[in-house]
């Protein structure tokens, strides 16, 4: 069960980068980009790619983040921002996003072919023992990174006065327009942000799985699960959506059929939406009440 348990928590690291990513986009422009997935084969092809033509890996690592946050901020511009400058209410972003997504995965097809090619080993010939499970050292590596991004992205959010200005734009668009913030601006970097956290994804799943065009799929709807899970009140929420759907895909590998986490994330879904619309942080709301009032000054309304 401890090998099922993290197995589960280092796919799920992967599953919560992506879903950050677009809880982020969410979070700012109040747009699913259901490019996200794409966004994340983009990173782990452009990587590959660079990393065969004799680059050195780390190297090619760093240009497939920097090549998702580029297609994530093009798409925002492009496909997004005309969108809601014709309606901001509308739901058309639906549709150009999956238009971007089409895009991008026949683009990577018709560029690199439609096969799966092996992706540059960077950390092999170590494993770490917990117990009697296993990890490879390119797994905690993973484990680690998604932790650490997602601490740091929280940070930053409540920090820094980029992070502060998104939080507003959240809040009120009109108002903060109003105030002189560039929207624009904070916008485009949300969906930068939000590239390149799949970007970090598909190079981190990249050594353990291949590269190929059609990979978006597969993490995307993981990722926006991901997301369901921790509800969008809080981007970092989501690495917690991400973990808990990947430990309970693979206890569903282990004790249902080895192929059930195809299926299993929309099971999961079906149930929140059932359960806790809101996401797990609605969880956590009474308690956030009660220590609000506590700090309240005497006579305070509550």
């Amino acid at each position: 069960m401890t090998q099922v348990l993290l197995s589960g928590v280092a796919i799920g690291a992967i599953y919560g980068l992506v879903g950050m990513g677009f809880a982020i986009a969410f979070y700012v422009t109040r747009v699913i980009n259901f490019a996200e997935g794409q966004l994340l084969m983009v990173g782990v092809m452009v990587a590959a790619w660079f990393a065969r033509t004799g680059l050195n890996p780390w190297v090619a690592i760093v240009l497939g983040i920097l090549a998702a946050a580029a297609v994530g901020a093009i798409t925002y511009l492009v496909a997004v921002r005309p969108v809601l400058a014709f309606d901001r209410f509308s739901f058309s972003w639906l549709v150009s996003t999956l238009g971007v997504a089409l895009i991008l995965e026949n683009g990577a097809a018709l560029i690199w072919g439609p096969t799966s090619r092996s992706f540059p080993a960077l950390l092999t010939g170590t494993s770490v023992h917990v117990g009697s499970a296993t990890l490879t050292l390119q797994e905690v590596v993973t484990i680690a990174v998604a932790v650490a991004a997602a601490i740091g992205f929280e940070l930053y959010r409540r920090r820094t006065l980029f992070g502060k200005l998104g939080m507003a734009i959240a809040h009120d668009p009109e108002m903060a327009t109003a105030l002189g913030a560039n929207t624009v601006l904070v916008a485009t970097a949300a969906f930068a942000l939000a590239g390149a956290f799949a970007g970090l994804a598909g190079v981190m799943i990249g050594p353990i799985t291949y590269s190929n065009p059609y990979l978006g799929d597969t993490y995307g709807i993981a990722g926006f699960v991901a997301l369901m899970i921790g509800g969008t009140a809080r981007p970092a929420a989501a690495m917690v959506g991400g973990l808990l759907l990947g430990i309970l895909g693979e206890a569903a590998n282990k004790l249902i059929d080895t192929q059930a986490s195809d299926w299993f994330p929309f099971v999961v879904v079906v149930v929140m939406l059932l359960v806790l619309p809101e996401g797990l942080l609605s969880l956590t709301a009474p308690f956030r009440r009660a220590v609000r009032r506590a700090r309240a000054p005497a006579g305070a309304p509550g």
